[in-house]
């Protein structure tokens, strides 16, 4: 893989972006920074990967006198929420935007306050009085509104739902998040590296290893830092293990809709049984403290015990899926639900799970490839109706493929003579920017790390797999009724807080 930077100026931005679209380029994520201490500009960033697995890093200046560019959301649908992000918290307009609605700023948040902004003071914002959300209107006879949370009944993060509805038919959804906006991205500038890893590993609970990893090599190519190979396999196996707890407690919960206990509470304990291998062996059931830029905190003592319960809960996995794969209630209530085209799946950014079971076989260990993984053996399954059926065989198959993996990198393991797991940063930085790749359990995800000239955080962005994935959630509602939504929301699995920081 490449990593091709190219500056242009904004008057020039159509040109190059019609060159991308052209070209088959996926948006990967758009963001901005405030460098006006640097340039006396903001910036903007647009990351694409190209069709031959290189990424275009395209970025611009803004003038603050005049905050605004041509949006990029004409030409890449994928942008839409991102370049609203921009506008909320940095002031800088993308003229033309189709929706330019504020998305992190409630409707109580006052005019003219940009929390992203380096001098955004960090002090209780006098907000304005509370207001309903400015959902866009759905009219016709007999059509009525049914809102939904954001506090739920089970114990959840907060979200808003209106449906729009004809009798039980959904007509259409639109959903209000961020209600766990934490300013994550704010609050790790002007931190160290070890102190911005303690707020990243706790970015998405159930994705802790992830996110920690993809900020380690972040970090780690900024300072051009290769690490030990048995450090690399370790981090694999840890995180498999992530994606197999998380599939595998996945393909519990989404029967959970159907109300079907036994497939509910078979998934639980295997979960269960995985996360205290965790614990065991890396400290954490959910893996934190174990990955850093550099390697690992410490060595890890696999043993071959860990590989027999392994085995044991592949082979039980198995037996449970063998078992109701074919059960009538289940395929009458997944098959020809919640489905998600091929297209508007590639057309909005979709990743992960719901990109593969719609028809595309994309996975990022192999479409941009990192760390060992061009090493091992394993297959990357895709499924084609894009239903809810789609989504939970997907899950099981890619379970499969995580315990190949995991086996693979213990024999590597085995064999490896140094057994170093951590190396030291040079004290000298190549470039001040790095991105990290991460293919989480919901799908990519990417951290870009800007430091300053003392080795801390200036900026840092985040883009997670449920962000990318929570744009195209309500497209696969019409034509649903409203029983079928917690069945299709729990075979995307999204999360909240990883969408929100």
């Amino acid at each position: 893989m490449n990593y091709i930077l190219v500056t242009t100026k904004k008057e020039n931005l159509d040109n190059e972006i019609i060159s991308l679209r052209s070209s088959g380029a996926q948006l990967l994520t758009i963001f901005a920074n405030d460098e006006r201490a640097i340039s006396n500009n903001f910036k903007v960033y647009a990351i694409f990967l190209l069709k031959n697995g290189d990424i275009v890093e395209l970025s611009f200046f803004v003038n603050p006198d005049k905050p605004f560019y041509e949006s990029i959301s004409r030409y890449f649908p994928s942008a839409n929420w991102l370049e609203r992000e921009i506008f909320d918290t940095f002031g800088i307009k993308p003229i033309d935007h189709p929706d330019l609605r504020p998305i992190v700023n409630f409707p109580d948040w006052p005019k003219g306050i940009f929390l992203m902004r380096k001098d955004f003071i960090d002090k209780k914002v006098n907000r304005g009085i509370a207001k309903d959300f400015n959902f866009i209107p759905v009219k016709g006879e007999g059509i009525f509104q049914v809102p939904v949370g954001p506090i739920h009944a089970g114990i959840i993060e907060p979200g808003h739902f209106r449906f729009f509805v004809f009798g039980e038919d959904m007509i259409n959804l639109q959903a209000q998040l961020f209600f766990t906006h934490r300013g994550i991205e704010k609050r790790l500038e002007g931190l160290s590296i070890n102190d911005a890893l303690f707020h990243i590993e706790r970015l998405c609970g159930v994705s802790s290893a992830s996110h920690a990893y993809a900020f380690s090599k972040a970090i780690e190519n900024i300072y051009d830092l290769q690490t030990p190979r048995y450090s690399e396999f370790s981090r694999i196996i840890i995180l498999e293990l992530e994606r197999l707890y998380n599939h595998i407690g996945d393909i519990g919960n989404i029967c959970a809709g159907v109300g079907f206990h036994l497939a509910v509470s078979r998934g639980a304990i295997l979960k269960e049984r995985l996360q205290q291998l965790n614990f065991k062996y890396f400290g954490h059931r959910y893996l934190r403290g174990i990955i850093c830029p550099g390697g690992l905190n410490r060595k890890i003592l696999f043993d071959d015990e860990m590989f027999v319960k392994l085995n044991s809960i592949e082979h039980e996995l198995i037996e449970l899926f063998e078992s109701i794969k074919d059960y009538e209630l289940l395929l009458d209530r997944f098959v020809t639900t919640g489905v998600l085209p091929k297209n508007i799946a590639s057309e909005m950014g979709a990743t992960g799970i719901a990109l593969r079971a719609s028809g595309i076989n994309f996975d990022t260990r192999k479409d941009i490839g990192y760390s060992v993984y061009s090493d091992l053996e394993f297959n990357i399954p895709f499924q084609t109706e894009g239903d809810v059926f789609c989504r939970f065989v997907q899950r099981f198959e890619e379970s499969i493929e995580s315990f190949k993996i995991i086996k693979q990198c213990y024999e590597f393991i085995k064999k490896l003579d140094n057994k170093a797991f951590f190396t030291d940063l040079p004290e000298n930085i190549r470039i001040n920017t790095g991105i990290g790749f991460v293919e989480t359990p919901r799908g990519t995800a990417l951290h870009w790390v800007m430091l300053d000239d003392f080795g801390k955080i200036f900026r840092i962005h985040i883009r997670s797999a449920s962000h990318r994935n929570w744009m195209v959630l309500p497209i696969c509602i019409p034509g649903n009724i409203i029983p079928d939504f917690p069945l299709i929301n729990k075979s995307f699995e999204l999360c909240y807080s990883s969408c929100d920081r």
